[in-house]
């Protein structure tokens, strides 16, 4: 696998790892075939100080496909995942006041829980729909492909019991491969019918459940938690590949945001090596520009009494109504709303 650069950074609790050994082992697969080749024991795995990656997971799904006996395998993986396992990404979620919270929230910081599969989520015809338009490493082979969808599928399902009980579940699930022999696996372990041969794989709800509060809503616990996984996600933007390098010279200069061609000096680069390894950790230049003025903009906003029109243009807006639209874009809140 010719993985992206960030996919082989050492920056993630073991849990997922743990999960799948733990799931193997029961499976009657020894725990040196599932971490084959990842250089890690299970000794590693069980210790929380350990720093894992995504390329080492997906390493051991690879392992998993190639001597579990069961095409259950990546359901029993997926049903071991509560929340309660993934840190301050799973108290952040848990504690969400709404289930609309709860899904924006789940996006936004979908970085720290070792990610796999790329997750969106929108409202469309009364339902509330999750979507899994590919891979976080699209050139993994069709059987591993499978293997991590049916796995998010049903961590999907159980983090939605986490938060709103095991009522809660989903009308649909739709995927873009054909019907495996084992698709009655699909209702078994989710709970609704499972349709094949579609354009994309989703998880639909009722869009009714939105605006209902968690079972653990808190306000106070749920800011925290919040304030705390933007402090992990600013962590891991600089300090991983040549995006955190980025990161840091544009937060180093906020005043006046340095221009590509100088970033990329900066880095020993041209701007197309530069652009293109960006583009290898799943970015661009365009884009971090974005987050960091959204970032600065959010501390000016939480820090200060400056006014709207004073921090547009500190970061590097002329005109605030401007700053405004992308600000809500950023953050879904106004910028008035964001203080209070």
């Amino acid at each position: 696998m010719s993985a992206k650069p960030w996919i082989n950074e050492k920056i993630y609790a073991p849990y997922k790892l743990a999960a799948l050994v733990e799931t193997l082992t029961e499976l009657g697969v020894p725990s040196q075939m599932s971490l084959q080749g990842t250089g890690l024991a299970l000794c590693d795995v069980e210790n929380p100080e350990t720093k894992t990656s995504v390329g080492q997971y997906f390493t051991a799904c690879r392992n998993a496909v190639r001597t579990s006996k069961t095409p259950a395998a990546p359901f029993l993986v997926g049903r071991r995942m509560h929340l309660s396992a993934y840190g301050m990404y799973g108290y952040a979620l848990m504690c969400s006041l709404t289930l609309r919270d709860f899904f924006n929230e789940g996006v936004k910081y979908h970085k720290l829980a070792t990610p796999t599969v790329v997750i969106e989520w929108r409202e469309q015809d009364g339902a509330a729909i999750w979507s899994f338009p590919r891979l976080v490493a699209p050139e993994l082979s069709v059987d591993l492909f499978q293997f991590l969808i049916e796995q998010q599928l049903v961590q999907h399902a159980i983090h939605l019991n986490d938060v709103a009980g095991p009522e809660c579940r989903p009308l649909r699930a739709l995927l873009s491969y054909p019907a495996p022999a084992h698709e009655h696996l699909y209702a078994e372990y989710l709970g609704c019918p499972a349709y094949f041969g579609s354009e994309t794989c989703e998880l639909h709800y009722d869009a009714a459940i939105l605006d209902q509060p968690t079972q653990l809503a808190h306000k106070l616990t749920s800011a925290l938690m919040q304030a705390t996984c933007e402090r992990l996600i600013g962590q891991a933007k600089t300090t991983v590949g040549i995006s955190g390098q980025v990161y840091q010279i544009l937060m180093a200069s906020p005043e006046q945001l340095p221009r590509m061609e100088d970033v990329a000096a900066m880095v020993h680069m041209n701007e197309r090596t530069m652009r293109r390894k960006l583009e290898s950790e799943g970015t661009s230049f365009g884009q971090i520009i974005d987050d960091v003025r959204a970032s600065l903009a959010a501390e000016y906003l939480k820090t200060t009494k400056m006014t709207t029109e004073d921090i547009a243009a500190l970061v590097g807006f002329s005109d605030a109504a401007n700053f405004r639209r992308a600000f809500k874009r950023w953050t879904g809140k106004t910028p008035s709303e964001y203080r209070t």
